[in-house]
């Protein structure tokens, strides 16, 4: 479609499609948004096309029909250390590759002429996207903005390429010389949920780790690759290892759900070294090497609070044909954050750290897995249909403290007669009482 037909601009009025969807177009996958630049035009002619301005550091604009983002032609000039320390100059005499030479990436600095169809390619971005490399674009640029740096960690992990070697050094220059120092919180969690989001989330934190900026920003994480684990069940002999492989694991599932597969092994790098590579108590020890990331990040409530039920409760889940009542009853409680049960994440988080570990008759143990997953989900379900007018003289019993003790206690002694009636359908012997 040609975007612009439906707005009559002036013959020095060019208008491009840049990055992101230029790249995707290329590798054939469909944007999901599309971003243009405008050459030749100044914000009062954008005005009287229509467009609806709405940038606050640059000129960016909304088309009048389609919505979608324009902003003028621009050059840099960096004055600070942070990722916004620039001024901006968006004359109409910028040149199309004075915009795109300022972009980090040589894949993201691509034009599109969605009029003639051709692309505008001035640094090799074409050919590196073929070659699956991540390059910068412009050296003395590309070390101008901080941000750049988890960037190019993130985009390893969305579109799975290779950073070219000068690119890599850059990275590693730019974390030796503090860049790391200079961004905000909400910016490196931003980029982490991003990564995340993507497919071989892994990638993002071992490249982090290979720069050095992982332990500049998510040391807790950072420490994990230090830590010895037994090789019998964690093939990658260290904990590091082992949450990247369960990462991989759990690549289909949502950011959060992999936020509690990073953190849930977090108080392992606090096992005293008289017990490794055992890791006898780590579940506990997790508490505040998550409470510390994520105050630190700024990491929103819950997905704190999801970390943290994952981290105290996953070595749980091994034990549930063992389990008293109570205990599930505490478990399925404690996975409720606000009003809302994440049993279903939960155990997806647990599915990851299952799969990525080596165990004895790993068919059985796939069963059983499955097993333990219906068993709580039926609990949550029995929990779920108590109601507190089904205690006996409901209407005579105080609103105290003791109400809701006798409460739950009515609710775990029928999860405990349930229970036993699935164990018996399901033949599961178990030492439960």
């Amino acid at each position: 479609m040609k975007k612009m037909s439906m707005i009559n601009t002036k013959d020095k009025m060019k208008i491009y499609k840049v990055g992101g969807a230029v790249r995707d177009g290329i590798l054939g996958i469909k944007a999901h948004d599309n971003d243009y630049v405008v050459v030749g035009a100044s914000i009062e002619e954008m005005k009287k096309l229509g467009f609806l301005a709405v940038g606050k550091n640059f000129p960016v604009f909304l088309h009048p029909k389609t919505q979608e983002e324009y902003a003028l032609a621009r050059k840099e000039i960096k004055t600070g250390d942070k990722h916004g320390d620039f001024e901006f100059v968006f004359t109409p005499d910028v040149s199309l590759k004075e915009d795109l030479e300022r972009r980090d990436l040589t894949c993201n600095a691509i034009a599109f002429d969605d009029i003639t169809g051709e692309y505008i390619d001035y640094f090799g971005g074409i050919e590196d996207i073929k070659n699956k490399v991540l390059k910068c674009v412009n050296e003395k640029h590309f070390v101008e903005d901080p941000l750049r740096v988890l960037r190019v960690c993130r985009f390893k992990a969305q579109l799975g390429f290779e950073v070219e070697e000068n690119t890599l050094r850059l990275l590693k220059t730019m974390v030796q010389n503090g860049a790391m120092r200079y961004l905000t919180s909400e910016r490196v969690f931003e980029e982490v949920v991003k990564a995340l989001r993507a497919k071989e989330s892994s990638k993002f934190f071992v490249l982090m780790r290979e720069i050095g900026a992982l332990k500049e920003v998510m040391e807790e994480v950072d420490a994990l690759f230090d830590v010895p684990e037994k090789e019998r069940y964690h093939p990658e002999s260290n904990t590091g290892g082992h949450v990247m492989s369960a990462l991989d694991v759990a690549k289909d599932e949502p950011a959060l759900v992999k936020f509690g597969v990073l953190t849930h092994d977090l108080g392992k790098a606090l096992t005293p070294k008289e017990l490794l590579p055992s890791h006898h108590g780590h579940a506990e020890r997790a508490e505040k090497p998550i409470r510390g990331l994520c105050n630190r990040l700024k990491v929103p409530n819950e997905w704190k609070n999801f970390a943290l039920s994952c981290a105290k409760f996953h070595m749980h889940y091994f034990q549930i044909f063992e389990m008293r009542a109570v205990k599930i009853y505490e478990l399925l409680k404690g996975l409720t954050i606000g009003h809302r049960s994440y049993l279903e994440e939960y155990i997806k988080v647990c599915r990851a750290d299952f799969e990525s570990s080596a165990c004895e008759n790993k068919g059985l143990e796939y069963k059983n897995f499955e097993l333990k997953a219906e068993m709580l989900r039926f609990a949550k379900d029995v929990i779920d249909e108590i109601k507190a007018s089904d205690l006996k003289n409901f209407d005579k019993l105080p609103r105290n403290e003791r109400f809701g003790m006798l409460l739950r206690e009515y609710k775990v002694d029928i999860l405990k007669e349930k229970i036993n009636e699935f164990k018996k359908t399901h033949k599961i012997t178990s030492l439960a009482k």
